[in-house]
């Protein structure tokens, strides 16, 4: 698969914070790739260098396979900022063809295709209302057609379901994917983790700066799986009792959660319990939420570096 990005060792340092350090990762064409990490973790700096804003103190970005040109290239990216960027002055759509034109569309096109995204994301009779007088959710709305509209090879959307509600979220979700079987590029900044594992493809966990963690979603559960299963019997068991295949570490009526013991197959814990005289209803593996990852490489990388500096 083609790359739409590569970054190849950006570093950014202010005074004595190293903002950015060291990080490497590529974008596949197509793909829903997910940025993620704690507050302060580096996410910001390194969005503003993908995007030109800032300049990394070394290192180099691709576009498209050729090194990033901000002043050529920014029209081939969509930014979508956690903050909001509007003019609260401005009509919506007045607003909407003056950001459109500023990408480089002609004010026929800049109509079209902003009528197309209003229709969409059921916005028509938006147009003459005030950016000021925008709920918070009806502003994501609005800044999210203004990322998209230009046709971008490269969308960056940081928090872009802020302020939403369930039904405008899915709405969005689905547009996000739409544009990526289209052929866009989607980078994906949030910290709700539910959120990046319903829609990424690929994630890239930082933290203090460097990168922790690099792989698709379903690789890395599988990596930090803990050989949990659910099993559903046809009657209870004593969640007491011991042996050398498992142990029972959660019970709520007939269904158990066991931890396997190193060396044991799946195919030893069922017939430990066809032996038992029990039927087996169910039996599912249990792999980790990339929140309970999240949660646990982020601690680890602050109780090593709490150890450095002790040193």
């Amino acid at each position: 698969m083609k790359n739409i990005l590569e970054l190849h060792n950006l570093k950014k340092h202010y005074a004595t914070q190293k903002a950015v350090d060291d990080i490497s990762f590529n974008v596949e064409e197509g793909s829903i790739f997910g940025l993620l990490g704690p507050n302060g973790a580096g996410k910001t700096t390194l969005l503003r260098m993908i995007t030109g804003i800032i300049y990394p103190d070394t290192g180099s970005v691709l576009l498209d396979g050729k090194p990033f040109d901000p002043l050529n290239d920014i029209q081939n990216i969509g930014y979508m900022p956690e903050e909001r960027g509007l003019y609260k002055k401005m009509k919506i759509g007045d607003h909407a063809m003056y950001l459109a034109q500023l990408k480089g569309l002609s004010k026929s096109d800049a109509l079209t295709r902003i009528k197309y995204w209003f229709r969409r994301l059921e916005m028509e009779s938006w147009w003459n209302k005030k950016v000021e007088d925008l709920s918070k959710g009806m502003s994501q709305k609005l800044q999210f057609v203004i990322t998209v509209l230009h046709q971008p090879k490269l969308i960056i959307l940081d928090e872009p379901f802020s302020g939403l509600d369930p039904l405008n979220a899915n709405l969005i979700k689905d547009e996000i994917h739409e544009l990526a079987k289209q052929g866009s590029s989607i980078i994906f900044s949030t910290h709700r983790m539910e959120q990046v594992e319903e829609i990424c493809n690929h994630i890239v966990l930082i933290n203090l700066g460097k990168k922790i963690l690099d792989g698709t979603v379903s690789s890395i559960k599988q990596d930090f799986k803990e050989n949990k299963f659910s099993i559903k019997l046809n009657r209870s068991v004593d969640t007491g009792y011991s042996n050398d295949l498992f142990k029972i570490i959660g019970q709520d009526k007939e269904r158990l959660t066991l931890q396997m013991n190193s060396g044991v197959s799946s195919n030893d814990i069922l017939l430990h319990f066809i032996k038992q005289g029990l039927m087996v209803e169910s039996f599912n593996e249990i792999l980790p939420s990339l929140n309970e990852i999240f949660i646990k490489l982020v601690e680890e990388t602050k109780a090593t570096t709490r150890a450095f500096q002790t040193v």
